[in-house]
C-alpha cells in the first residue's frame, strides 16, 4: 500500500489530475448510468459488441467503472498509480479498437483525444498524485 500511494511533494500532478478526473468521470457516467447523453450499460454494451469487443455488457462495465471510479480517484488523489494504470489500459483499448483506423484528428473520430488522456495517465502513474492528494496524506500518516 505504501508503494502504491508514494508520491513526491510537487503540485504539478494536480494540474493533470483535476481536468482528467472530470473528463474520465463524465465519460464513465455516460457508460454506466446514461448520464450526460450517454447510453448506459445496455446501449454501450451493444455498441461495444457490434465492434467486436465481447462480451459487450462486461466490457462496458469494465470501461465505465475504470473511467468513473478512476476519475474519482484522480480528483481526490487516492491510489493514483493503480487508477492511472487502469485508465491508461482503457485508453489503449479505445485507441486501437475504435480510433486508430480514423487517423489522428478528433474531427474524424481519430485518436488524438484518447492519446492525450493516455499521456496524462502515464505521467500520473510515474509521478504519483503529488502534494495535494490523499495519497500524500496517507503516506505521511504511516511514516
Amino acid at each position: 500500500m505504501q508503494k502504491a500511494c508514494s508520491t513526491h511533494g510537487s503540485l504539478v500532478p494536480l494540474a493533470l489530475r483535476i481536468p482528467a478526473g472530470i473528463i474520465f468521470m463524465a465519460h464513465g457516467a455516460q457508460k454506466l448510468f446514461g448520464w450526460f447523453g450517454g447510453y448506459g450499460l445496455e446501449g454501450t454494451g451493444q455498441w461495444l459488441a457490434s465492434i467486436g469487443l465481447e462480451p459487450g455488457y462486461l466490457m462496458a462495465l469494465a470501461a465505465g467503472s475504470a473511467e468513473f471510479f478512476g476519475g474519482i480517484a484522480l480528483l481526490i488523489g487516492l491510489l493514483i498509480r493503480p487508477a492511472a494504470l487502469a485508465l491508461a489500459v482503457t485508453m489503449l483499448v479505445a485507441i486501437f479498437s475504435v480510433h486508430v483506423a480514423n487517423g489522428l484528428f478528433m474531427s474524424n473520430n481519430g485518436y488524438e483525444f484518447a492519446l492525450s488522456l493516455l499521456a496524462i495517465t502515464v505521467s500520473l502513474a510515474i509521478s504519483g498524485a503529488g502534494r495535494a492528494s490523499l495519497d500524500r496524506y496517507l503516506t505521511r500518516q504511516v511514516q
